[in-house]
């Protein structure tokens, strides 16, 4: 089953709410591909042996692993951590997920600034490009068990918003702007 992901609302409610638009608008993966949101649905029960996991980690060089259990009995100052991980940044390196078990969101700016919510559930890995404005909670299950990917050492540096003098959003703004100028070829 492929990702779901829709535009979300403009209410402030509780994150953790699903926050479709009214009527609900989806969108597809060819409009995550656009801005650069990659995405995979992997085998999460046998992640240690998964054949795709491995290649697409040595295609990437993702040489680094951590896993990381988000949930209130298992993080201290959980209500805190949730509210720095949803405020609006964007990272110097790709952000890379694996959801192992549970669920959870990342919103993501589109195009047009306009929020678009990724549901993570188990199987699904994604990567943000580097330079892409985004944030995360969990659903109201309120727990997520996440590997995170790494070329290298670890570095999880978030620089919020606003960050258009930011090199790699710089770039990330130019790859965008270079994709739209390419024509579509008729069929």
């Amino acid at each position: 089953m492929a990702i779901e992901a829709w535009y979300t609302d403009e209410s402030n409610e509780d994150p953790r709410l699903p926050h479709h638009r009214n009527p609900k608008e989806f969108v597809s993966l060819d409009t995550l591909s656009e801005i650069g949101v990659l995405h995979w649905k992997l085998n999460a029960k046998d992640y240690e042996n998964d054949p795709e996991l491995e290649k697409i980690r040595n295609e990437r060089g993702y040489n680094y692993m951590d896993i990381l259990d988000l949930c209130p009995e298992k993080v201290e100052n959980y209500e805190q951590k949730l509210k720095v991980f949803f405020t609006e940044h964007i990272h110097g390196d790709e952000e890379i997920r694996y959801c192992l078990e549970g669920s959870g969101y990342f919103d993501v700016r589109d195009k047009a600034d306009r929020w678009i919510r990724i549901w993570l559930k188990e199987g699904d890995m994604i990567i943000l490009p580097a330079g892409i404005y985004h944030r995360f909670t969990l659903d109201t299950s309120n727990y997520v068990k996440l590997m995170r990917l790494f070329i290298g050492e670890p570095v999880w540096t978030p620089f919020n918003r606003p960050q258009e003098d930011h090199p790699v959003r710089k770039k990330y703004v130019k790859n965008l702007a270079e994709k739209m100028r390419v024509p579509v070829s008729a069929h």
